[in-house]
């Protein structure tokens, strides 16, 4: 059996142990109730939305097609086609040769009139000098008064007879000239159907010319907004290939159509501008301008379908906002509801946050305002 001694000091050791135990148990406890640090999620700008003077319009879709296109024919028939100048895409200039039909034909008939005309000449020469002995002779009873009078009728129809063959001699000149197909005016070839070698008649088409290479927009629009367009409002399209294109209203049609009840409007391009014939393109004709709140692209996250902007509120906790969104342009998003215009907004790297999150705002995105003369607005689902 142990010393009650011994035993004495170990319960005295146990109780010491015991009471220390409790005295650092608060302290212990209240570390850890002190809260972690928050790291920041991200380092993000801020912006504010802006309002600025955006560009309305209506939308519209239509196909390109040329100005007017000009039909070069022939005028003479049974022409052998010899030679050909031009093929499909090259640009022509006005009188400049496209084809030349085979001259020998006319070449031989012009000869044969200029015979005639000579010949006609000289017939006149001959009553003349008849003519004028008789009108010496006619005073002196010479001559009977019917053979004066025969002298000087011929002498008429020498000279009716010399007018009529130099006409036909003038109609195979023009016959000679129309050997050569020339263009009508500026353009370019947009079509051929002349082939060498082969024969033509008078009106076979032969080449067809996108004039002065100007083509337009042919913009279908609901019945109901041609009364907000007018002539010399600007457009912008888009053309298949990306490229955006500016024109001027050139003119509304008077008429709608009676199967779709849409009008066309007919938007003049610039000719150098990338616009082919034939081409399918959507835009928008400009009829004002409104004042509307914006923000930058790079601002407004697509989630599930919606469109959301991250709001920093004052301890620097990002707030996810829904946003109905309208028109774009430059870079812009134009925001119709969903934030007030002093709200915070993250404008970059949004794509990385999530509702709650803490950020550390850096330097304040810069703010632009859409440029008015190349808007180019869409309406935004």
């Amino acid at each position: 059996m142990k010393n009650p001694s011994v035993l004495a000091s170990r319960f005295v050791q146990t109780l010491l142990l015991a009471t220390s135990l409790t005295t650092l148990s608060p302290l212990t406890q209240a570390e850890d109730a002190k809260p972690a640090k928050t790291n920041a999620a991200l380092a993000v700008s801020v912006t504010n939305p802006s309002a600025a003077d955006w560009n309305s319009g209506i939308t519209a879709s239509g196909t390109l097609s040329p100005w007017q296109e000009a039909i070069v024919a022939s005028e003479i028939g049974g022409q052998r086609i010899a030679k050909l100048q031009v093929d499909i895409g090259d640009k022509v200039k006005q009188g400049q040769t496209l084809a030349i039909l085979a001259p020998e034909a006319v070449q031989a008939d012009l000869a044969q009139a200029a015979a005639h005309v000579a010949q006609a000449e000289a017939s006149l020469e001959d009553a003349k000098t008849n003519a004028a002995r008789a009108r010496t002779l006619k005073s002196s009873g010479a001559l009977p008064a019917q053979q004066i009078d025969q002298y000087l009728t011929t002498e008429a129809t020498a000279k009716a007879n010399l007018a009529a063959q130099k006409a036909a001699m003038q109609s195979q000149q023009i016959r000679l000239e129309q050997t050569r197909i020339t263009a009508p005016d500026n353009g370019i070839v947009s079509s051929r159907s002349a082939t060498l070698g082969s024969v033509v008649q008078t009106g076979t088409e032969l080449f067809r010319l996108v004039r002065q290479n100007k083509i337009e927009w042919r913009a279908e629009v609901a019945g109901r907004d041609v009364a907000s367009i007018q002539t010399g409002q600007s457009a912008n399209l888009t053309l298949p290939t990306g490229e955006s294109v500016s024109g001027i209203v050139r003119v509304v049609s008077p008429t709608l159509d009676a199967n779709t009840r849409n009008a066309t409007v007919y938007i003049s391009l610039p000719s150098d501008s990338p616009a082919k014939a034939g081409m399918f393109a959507e835009g928008q004709i400009l009829t004002g301008s409104s004042k509307a709140m914006g923000l930058p692209q790079s601002a407004v996250i697509l989630r599930d379908g919606n469109r959301y902007v991250f709001e920093v509120d004052a301890d620097n906790h990002v707030l996810q906002r829904l946003v109905k969104t309208g028109r774009q342009a430059d870079g812009k998003v134009e925001i119709l509801e969903g934030i007030a215009p002093a709200a915070r907004v993250v404008a970059t790297g949004g794509a990385f946050l999530n509702d709650g999150d803490t950020v550390q705002i850096i330097d304040k995105a810069p703010e632009t305002a859409p440029n008015n003369a190349s808007n180019r607005d869409k309406p935004k689902p």
